[in-house]
């Protein structure tokens, strides 16, 4: 994935920095990044939290890749936890990959819509 992209492509990701704090809704069909902290929902294409970055709040999504802290539920397709993640709320998914020792303290559910 492409933190930077140039004038040609039609699409680029939306970055929260390390040291960033946004407090407000974020809506794209693109991708998130998330290093800083949000407060308020998300709706993206998918979303990124990395290690150091935090959301409270809600998450909808087709893909998450959860490296860093949620607080807050979370409706995805496909959900990647990694070690050291955290979350704490709701994680409903149709595929769920967990990866490592996690802090998660959700609740599990999986998705039966198409």
């Amino acid at each position: 994935m492409q933190a930077f992209t140039n004038a040609h492509e039609k699409r680029s990701p939306t970055v929260i920095g390390a040291g960033c704090k946004l407090t407000g809704d974020i809506k794209t069909d693109h991708t998130v990044q998330i290093h800083g902290e949000v407060l308020g929902s998300i709706v993206a294409e998918t979303v990124v939290i990395g290690r150091g970055g935090r959301v409270v709040g809600k998450i909808t999504a087709t893909n998450l890749f959860l490296h860093g802290s949620l607080d807050g539920p979370a409706t995805v397709s496909t959900a990647n936890v990694f070690s050291n993640a955290q979350m704490v709320g709701t994680l409903s998914y149709h595929t769920l990959n967990i990866t490592g020792n996690t802090g998660l303290e959700c609740k599990l559910a999986k998705r039966k819509d198409k």
